[in-house]
């Protein structure tokens, strides 16, 4: 896709996710490496907030949209996607099947055993 400065940007969700994951990386560096000096990792952690946000914001404005964990796991939320009705799915009723073709006509392709002997 191509650049849009129309496009809207997810600023809380960006912000939120950020948020997130540093305040897991903090706690998890607090507990791996507590004698030795987290300073610096958590320094880095706080660099890498503006830039998170900026990577965010360039690939909004590219049309990119991440789907939300909700989103996944709903299926009327899968069907409107793909434009199908909510109770229909992509391998369920609705689909019906392949056009015959010489290879799939039924079965009576196949090559004729031999009599067995005794």
């Amino acid at each position: 896709m191509r650049w849009d400065s129309s496009r809207p940007v997810p600023w809380q969700r960006l912000i939120r996710e950020w948020l997130i994951y540093v305040g897991i990386m903090i706690a998890v560096l607090a507990i791996f490496f507590r004698d030795s000096g987290v300073v610096g990792a958590i320094a880095g952690l706080l660099v890498s907030g503006p830039l998170y946000v900026l990577f965010g914001f360039v690939m909004a404005k590219f049309g990119y949209q991440r789907r939300s964990l909700k989103e996944m796991g709903t299926p009327q939320a899968k069907s409107k996607r793909n434009g199908e009705a909510p109770g229909e799915s992509a391998t369920g009723a609705g689909r019906g099947s392949p056009a015959p073709t010489r290879r799939t006509s039924g079965g009576g392709n196949r090559p004729k055993s031999k009599p067995r002997r005794r």
